[in-house]
């Protein structure tokens, strides 16, 4: 275990500063039911998944979108399960309720919520940055601040309202939602390492 004390806070400039991470591993886009099989025996493998969602932005007052996108990340590789486009299968629903498999975000209440509209299902083994970091002294909740804070890395929020229902997925889109889903297991095994600042 590593004796370190985080920041409380951390400034947009300061931010702004550090080194951008990006994802750059293999990602795979599943639109198809067909695909989903064989994206969640992988991700099942690992004990240890990134979690995040995407949904198109609104511009207007009282217009809301469901939720497009669902990102889960193995260390090495990350699904973009295209939730528009298809259905949400039942191997899909299994991963989440699975508590032996970790799913680590940031706002998974939020998340899991927008997913909820789209199907019932019981979540399992969802960890919350937002709800850890305060064990380790760190106020900031954005995953931008929590990932300069922890990893001393920038993840861009360039393609955060762009829209995510697009025929297409652009490249910087689907970097974008890949390093999202992949940097949480990132700060998550960085803070599991770290003394809190109560422990001896």
């Amino acid at each position: 275990m590593e004796k370190r004390t985080f920041q409380q806070h951390i400034s947009n400039e300061d931010t702004a500063k550090l080194p951008a991470v990006l994802f750059d591993g293999p990602i795979v886009i599943v639109d198809d039911e067909k695909q989903v099989e064989a994206a969640c025996r992988d991700l099942a493998s690992s004990p240890v998944l990134g979690f995040d969602t995407e949904t198109r932005p609104s511009f207007k007052a009282g217009v809301t979108y469901r939720v497009a996108l669902l990102q889960l990340s193995t260390p090495r590789r990350c699904y973009l399960f295209r939730l528009n486009r298809m259905r949400f299968e039942k191997q899909l629903v299994k991963l989440l309720e699975n508590k032996a498999i970790l799913k680590i975000g940031a706002d998974v209440a939020g998340d899991i919520r927008s997913l909820l509209a789209l199907r019932r299902f019981r979540p399992g083994g969802f960890v919350d940055l937002q709800q850890l970091a305060p064990d380790w002294g760190i106020e900031e909740k954005s995953l931008r601040k929590l990932s300069a804070i922890v990893l001393g890395k920038r993840v861009s929020k360039a393609q955060r309202l762009s829209n995510w229902e697009a025929a297409q997925l652009t490249e910087k889109q689907m970097r974008y939602a890949a390093t999202d889903a992949w940097i949480c297991p990132e700060i998550y095994r960085t803070l599991q390492h770290t003394l809190k600042p109560n422990d001896k």
